[in-house]
C-alpha cells in the first residue's frame, strides 16, 4: 500500500502573540490510518508552542524528539534554527517515515531520523552527539512504556548533564503517575504552566487543537544531591 497517497497536509502557524508581524508555519502530513504516530496530537502542539516561545535559545543547539511520529515540535525546532536528530521506534518503519515526510514537507534536508527503541541501550542511543535539549511529545501514553521512556531519557540525561528533558502529556488517569518513577531514576522535573507560554487556549496555531484536553508541561533534569 503507498503510504504517500493517504497523506493530508495541516498547516501550523504560530505567532508572536504581542507583534503578529512574526509568524512561523509548519506543514505536517497526517497518514489517514488508524496507527497512533500518524497525526498531530493535542500534546505536540502545546509542545511546539512552548519551543516557539523559547527559539531564540534554539537556535544552533542540538535537540533530539523521543516518539517523534509525525514530528510537529522536532520540526519547528529545525525550522528555528536547531541541529535536529528526529528519532521513533526502530521497530516501526512507517514511523520513520512519517518523520522524513514532515520534514521534505518544511524543506529540510539535515535532519537526521533514527531508529530508538524506548528502554534499549541501544548503539545509535549511545553514538548520539551532545544533546541539549530532548523532546516528548505525549510519550507518556501507554502507563506500560512509562519506565522504558525514563530509562532512555535518564541515560541521555547522564551522557549529557547539562540537557533538559521537555516534554507534554495529556492526562488521562488520576491514577496515572511519573513521580515514583522520576525518584527512582534520579530525576526531577518542573511543571511549566501553559498560560506562561500562551498555550492556555482551545486553539492554537490556528488549529483546533489541544481542545479541551487536559495536557501537562514538564521540564525533566538529573537531580541535584
Amino acid at each position: 500500500m503507498d503510504q504517500r497517497a493517504e497523506t493530508a497536509n495541516r498547516v501550523f502557524t504560530f505567532e508572536e502573540q504581542r507583534d503578529r508581524q512574526e509568524s512561523l508555519s509548519v506543514c505536517i502530513p497526517e497518514v489517514l490510518d488508524p496507527q497512533y504516530g500518524m497525526y498531530v496530537w493535542p500534546c505536540a502542539v502545546v509542545l511546539a508552542q512552548y519551543l516557539w516561545t523559547r527559539r531564540d535559545e534554539l537556535r544552533d543547539k542540538t535537540v533530539l524528539e523521543l516518539g517523534a511520529g509525525v514530528s510537529l515540535p522536532g520540526v519547528l525546532a529545525a525550522r528555528c534554527g536547531a541541529q535536529v536528530i528526529l528519532s521513533d521506534s526502530a521497530e516501526t518503519p512507517l514511523c520513520l517515515e512519517n518523520c522524513r515526510r514532515s520534514c521534505e514537507a518544511n524543506g529540510l534536508h539535515d535532519v537526521d531520523v533514527l531508529g530508538l527503541t524506548w528502554g534499549e541501550i541501544s548503539p545509535e542511543l549511545t553514538l548520539l552527539p551532545k544533546l541539549d535539549v530532548i523532546l516528548g511529545s505525549d510519550v507518556f501514553y501507554e502507563p506500560q512504556d512509562f519506565e522504558d521512556v525514563l530509562v532512555t531519557v535518564a541515560f541521555l540525561l547522564r551522557k549529557n548533564p547539562t540537557a533538559q528533558f521537555w516534554t507534554t502529556y495529556q492526562e488521562r488517569s488520576s491514577d496515572w503517575s511519573i513521580e515514583a518513577l522520576l525518584h527512582r531514576w534520579r530525576l526531577s522535573c518542573v511543571d511549566v504552566h501553559l498560560e506562561t507560554f500562551d498555550a492556555d487556549k482551545p486553539e492554537l496555531a490556528g488549529s483546533s487543537l489541544p481542545g479541551n484536553h487536559s495536557v501537562l508541561m514538564l521540564i525533566v533534569t538529573l537531580k541535584t544531591e
